[in-house]
């Protein structure tokens, strides 16, 4: 906890934004870092509240000591809870920026609308060990002798990579795109988090012994049975990239995509690489000068919506199918879990139209261009209401209603028969039940992340690839000194 007073004395804050008008004309961060004093005052406020829902499960699955390093803040010891932070997360400047904190939904002065600033303080740690050099690499003092394969490199890679790399493995990681970082680099608009936070820590994990193998496609141009005869574990930490079926015809239409192939490019714009990526199309999709809509109300509808702002969109509507949700949702049913309640993006903020219980119909258009978005009033079953029918005016629409599980090629392809036990019926690999055992039917093959359990957060994913680390350790080994 901070100080005993604290909750009473001092008002919740967070740090500010540029202005809208501003920050649209960059793809850079656009938060106002808040001062130290500052920062402290928040961490303060972390009150004595008997159990911590916080950091259990319901509040933050990596199980982040929030009230001890909140207090440390409070008590300006910023290297102990910075240390304290990196013991359950690997990469809090990722967390920091980009996780939707369910710890301050779980957070006991959330009862009151007023939550601990926890992500605030959390990205702030993380940034101040940055700036004391504390971000060392942590090279193990002993080789095992043991070698590890890590396909993919997102946030669930990357951490049980540098795991098994501290626990004396030889571990090499497979990524299919031509940098380390998975969806966590190409789908993350860099407004949202800049990708030189990636790179540092790839360079922290090479000086620790970790090596990335970029543009190899596992499945395809390196297959899984040789990553098996020539490693003594194999860890499949893929992402969950197929779109959803909308349902929706688009008649063949230009001007229509799914979101992931617009973030994929607008990313790789911004990080200096060509357009060409594997598995996405390679027209050039620009908002610049268009009426947008984009269908989804979810996290990647508004990437969607804050990119197409970003280069230019004249105007940019948001569809959701949804009613529009209470401005404050019933604490007493809902809390400590994640409430369904009215929020609205930073991008949603820059100007969006956002339109709710609206389904979307039809993408109409000339001479095999698109046009309009056809739509219609929807009832309480999500039904379209007849006579309720209209055109919104649109020179590009984008899908983005979520992800149904990984793409059927490469890997899942090699494996298809081989996994038929292990398979749901999105098509991610189920393993064990406990989610402390993280192998599958296949000998010395494991599964952790998106590819285990479905699009999930950040924090999910990191999770994962720290317990798949252990449990791997643990099999290679017969002991493990790795944390849960």
């Amino acid at each position: 906890m901070g100080k005993v007073t604290g909750f009473l004395e001092i008002d919740r804050q967070t740090p500010k934004y540029q202005p809208a008008s501003d920050r649209i004309r960059h793809f850079k961060e656009f938060t106002l870092p808040m001062s130290e004093p500052e920062v402290a005052k928040q961490a303060a406020r972390c009150m004595d509240c008997g159990i911590p829902y916080c950091h259990g499960p319901t509040g933050c699955p990596i199980h982040n000591q929030i009230p001890d390093w909140n207090d440390l803040v409070y008590q300006g010891d910023w290297e102990a809870a910075i240390r304290n932070l990196h013991s359950t997360n690997n990469f809090p400047e990722f967390t920091g920026r980009i996780c939707p904190a369910p710890c301050e939904e779980a957070c006991t002065l959330n009862l009151e609308d007023a939550p601990v600033a926890i992500k605030t303080v959390e990205q702030a740690l993380a940034d101040k060990a940055y700036e004391l050099g504390m971000i060392q690499p942590q090279p193990p003092k002993a080789k095992t002798g043991k070698s590890v394969a890590v396909v993919g490199s997102g946030p669930a890679g990357m951490a049980a990579a540098q795991q098994l790399g501290r626990a004396g493995h030889d571990v090499h990681v497979y990524e299919r795109e031509s940098r380390p970082g998975g969806l966590m680099r190409y789908g993350i608009p860099d407004f949202k988090m800049e990708k030189h936070y990636i790179d540092k820590r790839v360079e922290q994990m090479e000086a620790e012994g970790v090596r990335f193998f970029c543009g190899v496609n596992v499945g395809v141009e390196k297959t899984v049975d040789s990553l098996l005869s020539e490693y003594d574990a194999v860890l499949y930490c893929g992402g969950s990239e197929k779109p959803r079926d909308s349902g929706i015809p688009d008649h063949g239409l230009s001007g229509v995509y799914h979101a992931m192939p617009y973030l994929v490019q607008q990313n790789r714009r911004v990080g200096g690489e060509n357009s060409e990526s594997v598995g996405w199309p390679q027209e050039e999709i620009w908002a610049g000068g268009k009426h947008v809509v984009v269908v989804g109300g979810g996290d990647t509808a508004s990437d969607c919506v804050g990119t197409a702002f970003r280069q230019g969109a004249v105007k940019v509507t948001q569809l959701d199918i949804r009613p529009q949700p209470p401005q404050r949702e019933n604490k007493l049913t809902v809390w400590p879990y994640w409430a369904t309640k009215m929020r609205t993006s930073s991008s949603q903020a820059e100007g969006a139209v956002r339109e709710f219980q609206i389904a979307t119909l039809d993408f109409v258009g000339e001479d095999g261009v698109l046009t309009g978005v056809k739509c219609a009033e929807v009832d309480e079953k999500r039904q379209p209401i007849e006579g309720t029918e209209f055109i919104i005016k649109a020179d590009l629409a984008f899908i983005a209603i979520g992800f149904a599980g990984p793409f059927e090629t490469s890997v899942m392809a090699e494996l298809k028969d081989a996994l038929k036990t292990n398979a749901d019926r999105r098509g991610n690999i189920s393993v064990a039940a406990d989610d402390r055992d993280y192998r599958t039917s296949i000998d010395k093959f494991y599964a952790a992340g998106d590819i285990r359990r479905g699009q999930s957060l950040v924090v999910w994913a990191i999770r994962e690839g720290r317990q798949a680390a252990r449990s791997i350790d643990l099999a290679l080994m017969g002991h493990t000194t790795l944390p849960l």
